[in-house]
């Protein structure tokens, strides 16, 4: 939809990326590996030039180019603030790169800082995951990579978002379709590498019952590619369509019942190839996925148990008079609803 592309670019019209100098994040977090179970994960965030779709027009809820530069970085920019994340590492097993955009796209990482970053992981991780837009995983870039590690599992993390068309264009304003991830999800697993694909829960112009559907649905449509499903619940961030809408109470970020709602349907009738996660970020704040506040916490703790240890029986042991507010909220919400329907 041209007006929600067009909404997306205003809203970057009057953006100036701050000179945050030689800018890198890490921490380490928990997650699982195959046939060792739950080990610690390091984490990377690289400042980089910034997602190609976000500087020409960009999703209706990521705000990531906040913390771009907008410029493109030298190969040499991109490795110093490797070399300056690695001094953090200490052994993790699974190394995660995030670059708020596409760890693939050579305008964002230089092919020189691709491939040296890649080589040198490979004698420490069981595991080094990137992330990436579907239109930059081909056959040639995959099997180039794959030359490069031979000793970690490679997993490439794609953000969905939705399995339906209509969402993708007219709510979350994507930049591609269906039928492009499903392509490059097939280039993945040919080729014998893992992948995690990413769904959004609460695309905005949705209702929560819409919002818990879509996720549901577009789970079941991606079960035949082996690997993981991966929640991200929307959380306000500036200078977003979601947070134009919010700032005009037209939006609630997630309720937690409803993720757990999608996870314990997920949970029950997922395949053996497949694991089922969700990381809230803002997780029991205003911006973030919440309830009432009262409950919040130990909710979003069941969420990370259920992530790591797939037991669907710790989202059935959580309750809070909240949950009931939840219900009537679905229902209200549906009677009331007046902003643009997607007819989903």
């Amino acid at each position: 939809m041209k007006e929600l592309e067009q909404f997306c670019r205003e809203l970057k019209k009057n953006f100036k990326p701050r000179d945050k100098g030689n800018h890198v994040k890490t921490w380490s977090e928990k997650d699982y590996l195959e046939g060792i179970g739950v080990v610690d994960a390091f984490v990377i965030i690289l400042r980089t030039r910034g997602c190609s779709w976000a500087i020409k027009s960009g999703c209706s809820m990521c705000g990531y180019f906040n913390d771009s530069t907008w410029r493109k970085l030298s190969a040499n920019d991109i490795l110093s603030q490797f070399n300056l994340a690695m001094k953090n590492y200490n052994g993790e097993q699974i190394v995660k790169i995030f670059t708020s955009g596409s760890f693939l796209d050579e305008t964002e990482i230089p092919k020189a800082a691709m491939e040296k970053i890649l080589l040198k992981l490979d004698s420490k991780a069981r595991r080094i995951s990137i992330e990436t837009r579907p239109e930059y995983v081909t056959e040639k870039r995959l099997k180039e990579l794959k030359k490069l590690v031979d000793k970690s599992d490679l997993e490439i993390s794609i953000g969905l978002e939705s399995a339906n068309d209509k969402i993708l264009e007219h709510s979350i304003n994507k930049g591609f379709k269906f039928e492009d991830y499903k392509k490059a999800a097939k280039i993945v697993i040919e080729n014998n590498l893992k992948l995690k694909t990413y769904l959004l829960v609460k695309p905005p112009f949705l209702t929560e019952r819409e919002a818990i559907n879509d996720c549901i649905e577009s789970a079941k449509k991606i079960m035949d590619f082996p690997g993981t499903i991966s929640l991200n619940p929307v959380c306000i961030q500036k200078n977003t369509v979601v947070e134009y809408l919010w700032r005009n109470k037209e939006y609630r970020p997630p309720w937690l019942w409803s993720i757990t709602e999608i996870l314990k349907t997920l949970g029950k009738n997922k395949k053996d190839n497949i694991r089922i996660k969700c990381d809230i970020v803002a997780g029991g704040k205003e911006r973030g996925a919440h309830n009432c506040g009262k409950c919040d916490y130990l909710v979003l703790d069941k969420i990370k148990k259920f992530s790591l240890y797939q037991n669907v029986e710790e989202l059935e042991d959580v309750h809070c008079e909240c949950k009931e507010e939840w219900k009537e909220y679905l229902d209200l919400q549906e009677l009331t609803y007046t902003e643009p329907r997607l007819f989903i």
